[in-house]
């Protein structure tokens, strides 16, 4: 079983993008917002700015993947949006993975 939820609705993106913090790299933009529940909820948004639906599903796996490799390490009771960018279907798992890691430490979103 999962340990997470997946963000459905447009208006909890749309809050997140407008109230939340956000930190940037070159391959990955995340939001951080508090929810007011015990849950960890994440969407993940690719553009088609990306490229064709195979670049757009490798960029959505791989921050997927990214993500449940630092799960257990993530406090609940937050909503996080990871959003790829242009360089994203080029960069290496473990970039992603590492910048995810950086902006999660920024937030102090990482369990000590």
């Amino acid at each position: 079983m999962r340990d997470y939820l997946t963000l459905k609705e447009n208006y909890r993106f749309q809050r997140a993008y407008k109230r939340g913090k956000s930190f940037v790299s070159s391959s990955l933009v995340t939001y951080i917002i508090k929810n007011n529940t015990n849950n960890l909820q994440i969407g993940i948004t690719t553009s088609k700015k990306i490229g064709k639906a195979v670049q757009r599903n490798r960029c959505r796996r791989i921050i997927r993947a990214a993500f449940c490799e630092l799960l257990p390490q993530i406090k609940s009771g937050y909503d996080l949006v990871f959003v790829a960018r242009a360089k994203t279907p080029f960069v290496k798992s473990t970039d992603i993975l590492n910048a995810m890691k950086n902006h999660l430490q920024q937030a102090n979103v990482l369990k000590n």
